[in-house]
């Protein structure tokens, strides 16, 4: 499989976190559990993105693909799935592809979740799975080592309960350049998100079926939905592009 990233830091750089940051962080409570509440309320009150959950598009070989997540993957930020993350993957693979595709994704869904909603599933067969995952983890207060073990039982169901031969998961978006969070949340929120992508990257070093997507390392203002929380069109196109590059790097999976 190509290199789609550089590779990881040692797992002793970023597992674990500076005496005074962790001091610095509880010190921040009292303002950051508030702020948390706050924007909770607010990112909560835009829709997901009206349209199918499941089609068929494009010519070429046969790819099923599974699309499953967070808000984010439901197209909160846009207004129907053709200009979501789902959209833009689709339509930048049916030039190669005969797209059978799925969508997997709910407000608020966190890597636990979304790992028992599959689970009610019926069984069906999937290539390849994209993910966007993690923010809610962080934002939840969930720990690094439930998030990573949590993630580890998702890739397990994908690849046993639908056969899925190649992940592509997304990293974790600049969190610092959210414009609804307010210091010192945005602070906490960023750090920890950065702290949880470096650690799930090491997870998966090894994992010869599973690809990291990084995105864009700064996003501008302008570009996100008008709850300053969500990606907006111009970022699920460009988040669509990266995703088929991507997919069409590592597929089909090369033997071991």
């Amino acid at each position: 499989m190509p290199d789609t990233a550089p590779a990881p830091a040692p797992a002793s750089d970023h597992h674990v976190q500076p005496r005074w940051r962790i001091a610095r962080s509880l010190a921040l409570l009292p303002l950051i559990l508030p702020q948390g509440l706050y924007v909770k309320l607010r990112a909560a009150q835009m829709d997901e993105a009206a349209g199918p959950r499941a089609g068929t598009a494009g010519q070429g070989r046969p790819l099923r693909i599974l699309i499953l997540g967070d808000s984010s993957a439901a197209g909160v930020g846009v207004a129907t799935q053709s200009d979501a993350l789902t959209g833009h993957l689709v339509a930048a693979l049916a030039t190669d592809f005969t797209v059978s595709w799925k969508l997997c994704a709910r407000i608020g869904a966190t890597t636990a979740s979304i790992t028992e909603l599959l689970k009610t599933l019926p069984v069906e067969s999937f290539d390849v799975a994209l993910t966007a995952l993690g923010v809610n983890d962080v934002k939840n207060g969930h720990s690094l080592s439930s998030y990573l073990r949590n993630t580890a039982s998702l890739y397990e169901c994908l690849t046993a309960r639908f056969g899925v031969q190649l992940i592509c998961v997304s990293g974790m978006p600049p969190v610092a350049d959210f414009p609804l969070l307010p210091q010192p949340l945005k602070w906490a929120l960023h750090h920890r998100s950065q702290l949880f992508d470096a650690a799930h990257r090491d997870l998966i070093a090894d994992m010869k079926h599973v690809a990291y997507l990084q995105g864009p390392t700064r996003l501008d203002p302008a570009d996100m939905a008008a709850d300053g929380f969500h990606p907006g069109a111009a970022i699920y196109r460009e988040w669509g592009r990266l995703a088929a590059d991507l997919l069409r790097q590592n597929w089909p999976v090369q033997p071991c």
